[in-house]
């Protein structure tokens, strides 16, 4: 009797445990838009990892309305031939692939990059981080003649290692950032 009364302590103080540390856990962030994430360049150490798309619930939420205007706005007023702006982004990141291949030959990203590019209802986000002396303008400039994108947005840095980014990273999602380029 008295061990089975010292086990139920026990499971008693690890549910507790358990309770706890779910409660202080950090959201679940992921991509809820099923927006296209990845990583097209890894030459500069360190660069830090872009949060990119990945948001929590109440992020998704919060963001929602806003989400449905910016979406449906080409539409409404006659710019796009789709319903929705979402709905060009994985044609685009389609495109991006074979127009990232054109414009290596003239620009050199590859070897000058550690880039991540995010699409979200025909904008490319490029973020991650560039040899200094990079001709950046050039390689955005190229890179927004993709079929279909409407703007290219600059969060780039030429210092992985600065106190504050352009862009949220996947390390710390909170931290502000730094003028950003939207």
């Amino acid at each position: 009797m008295r061990m089975t009364r010292r086990i139920a302590v026990r499971l008693a103080s690890l549910m507790f445990f358990a309770a706890t540390l779910h409660a202080h856990a950090e959201p679940v962030r992921i991509n809820r838009g099923h927006d296209p994430f990845f990583q097209i360049s890894k030459a500069i150490d360190h660069c830090p990892i872009p949060l990119g798309p990945l948001e929590t619930e109440q992020e998704w939420l919060d963001d929602s309305h806003y989400r449905i205007e910016r979406g449906n706005s080409c539409w409404i007023e006659g710019r796009c031939r789709l319903s929705n702006g979402y709905l060009y982004d994985t044609e685009i990141a389609d495109a991006v692939q074979r127009r990232l291949t054109n414009i290596n030959y003239a620009t050199h990203w590859r070897e000058q990059s550690t880039l991540w590019l995010t699409l979200q209802r025909r904008f490319i986000y490029v973020q991650g981080c560039v040899a200094p002396g990079f001709d950046k303008q050039a390689f955005l400039t190229e890179l927004g003649k993709t079929a279909d994108v409407e703007r290219v947005i600059d969060d780039t840095t030429n210092n992985p290692n600065a106190a504050q980014l352009p862009y949220k990273t996947l390390a710390d999602p909170d931290k502000p950032v730094l003028d950003p380029g939207n």
